[in-house]
C-alpha cells in the first residue's frame, strides 16, 4: 500500500508542476507587393557604319549619342539610331537590372557573318515614384571588312528586372 501512496504521489506531484504555463499573443501582416513590370519602349538601332580595312567598334551611349573607333559613321545618312528603352514599373521598391555579357546580330543576306555586340550600359531615368525608364546602350564591334548588308536578331535581347 506504501508503494501505491508514494506512486500516486508522484503523479499528483508531477501534475502540478506539469501545469504552469504562459500565454503570449503575437500578431502578424503581410503586405503583397504588385510583381514587377518590364515593356520595351524602343528598340537599340546603331545606324549606318562604314566598313573599314581594320577593325572598329561603335560605342552607342545610354542617350543615343555615337562615338566611333577605328571606323568611320555615315554622317550624310546616319540612319535610325536610337539607345534602346524600357519601362519599369516597379512600385516605388529597390530593384536590380541584368543586361546580356554579349549579343550577335546577324546578316540577313548570309547569317554566316555577324555583327557582336558587347559592353552593354544602362541609365535608369526616374519618372515618378513608380516608374523609371531604362535607357540602354552597347558597344557594336566590326572586323575588318565587315560584310555590308542589314544585320539583326530576331530573337531580340534580354533585360532583366528583379526586386531586391
Amino acid at each position: 500500500m506504501r508503494s501505491f501512496l508514494y506512486i500516486f504521489l508522484f503523479f499528483l506531484n508531477a501534475f502540478a508542476f506539469g501545469q504552469q504555463s504562459s500565454t503570449a499573443e503575437v500578431n502578424s501582416t503581410a503586405v503583397i507587393v504588385e510583381p514587377i513590370e518590364i515593356s520595351k519602349s524602343l528598340d537599340l538601332h546603331f545606324g549606318n557604319v562604314i566598313s573599314g580595312y581594320n577593325p572598329g567598334r561603335l560605342v552607342l551611349s545610354p542617350e543615343g549619342t555615337r562615338t566611333a573607333f577605328g571606323l568611320q559613321l555615315s554622317t550624310g545618312s546616319p540612319g535610325q539610331v536610337s539607345a534602346a528603352e524600357a519601362i519599369v514599373k516597379h512600385g516605388n521598391y529597390d530593384y536590380s537590372i541584368t543586361l546580356p555579357e554579349t549579343f550577335k546580330l546577324f546578316n540577313e543576306d548570309n547569317p554566316n557573318q555577324f555583327l557582336l555586340i558587347d559592353d552593354f550600359t544602362v541609365q535608369p531615368e526616374v519618372t515618378g515614384e513608380e516608374i523609371d525608364i531604362l535607357k540602354i546602350g552597347a558597344t557594336l564591334n566590326l572586323e575588318a571588312n565587315q560584310a555590308s548588308g542589314f544585320y539583326t536578331n530576331a530573337t531580340g535581347f534580354n533585360v532583366t528586372v528583379t526586386y531586391n
